[in-house]
């Protein structure tokens, strides 16, 4: 009962301005098969994903700006937080202006699961960017201003897209012709995988945030700011004192630092030229994908 009451709860949420959108027509390369299997929600955690999607939260139309963000929420690569790092952070990036796309990704540590995180989860953010900027045009957003952000192995794929080296992928349409690289990136406690990263030169403007007392998420954060400013890149972090793993959008925290932290997200977005529209041009002093 409780299982149906929280898929419910996610449909009205769907309804209620959020719309679900396929990244591919038939199905992901090599999950078409499957694509068509039920989604598993417990408890709003969501598993058993093999048609991936993204799940579109608009900014109101009196204060959108064009800017957009696709939210990766966390979950270990066994399931998605999807609604405390998904549908939580989306909300509150639309208080911003900015239009929100929470993706699920396959999951490549689910039961089961013949997925890979480098080659299938990474392929399915990936897409994600490249079909928003294909889409740009029919949400109101401009393509030189679309971010990622990441929550835990979320961010793990925020790095290995936007601080890696991207494979060579077959076209197989003309979403596939656009552009991979995000315009900026947002990793929250992000998890080892992807650091250090492999083309950090080349890497969008970032901003990192972390417990200082989370012992799987604390050094990869650092490590990736350091890797960052040292190539030149534009990068924040904070690290929170006695704070551990998966604080969410500062919900799930009683520590004032904690629950502000998105507050110093929106200060960067803003002070970056994120939120400012440009004529369709990335910010002035940020190089162009």
């Amino acid at each position: 009962m409780r299982n149906k009451l929280v898929v419910l709860l996610l449909a009205a949420c769907a309804h209620a301005g959020a719309q679900q959108l396929p990244l591919w027509p038939d199905g992901a390369p090599g999950a078409e098969q499957r694509r068509a299997e039920a989604e598993k929600v417990d408890n709003t955690y969501v598993s058993n994903v093999h048609n991936p999607s993204l799940t579109v939260a608009r900014a109101n139309p009196r204060h959108a700006n064009g800017a957009a963000v696709i939210v990766v929420p966390g979950g270990g690569h066994r399931m998605l937080v999807f609604q405390n790092e998904g549908m939580v952070a989306a909300k509150a990036l639309n208080r911003v202006g900015i239009t929100a796309f929470v993706l699920k990704y396959r999951l490549a540590r689910d039961q089961g699961s013949s997925y890979s995180i480098e080659n299938d989860a990474a392929a399915d953010l990936r897409r994600a960017v490249r079909w928003v900027r294909a889409h740009a045009a029919d949400y109101g957003i401009d393509p030189h201003r679309l971010g990622v952000m990441g929550f835990s192995a979320g961010g793990e794929l925020v790095s290995l897209v936007a601080d890696n080296p991207e494979p060579a992928p077959p076209a197989r349409d003309a979403i596939d012709r656009q552009s991979a690289r995000p315009d900026f990136q947002v990793l929250v406690y992000p998890g080892p995988l992807g650091v250090p990263a492999r083309a950090v030169q080349n890497a969008p403007p970032a901003f990192i945030v972390a417990g200082s007392n989370d012992k799987c998420c604390m050094p990869p954060a650092l490590g990736l700011y350091q890797q960052l400013v040292g190539a030149g890149v534009s990068a924040e972090l904070h690290l929170y004192a006695d704070t551990d793993h998966a604080f969410n959008m500062g919900q799930r925290s009683e520590r004032l630092s904690d629950v502000h932290w998105p507050d110093r997200l929106f200060d960067w977005l803003g002070d970056g030229g994120w939120l400012i529209p440009h004529n369709g041009q990335p910010p002035q002093g940020v190089p162009a994908p």
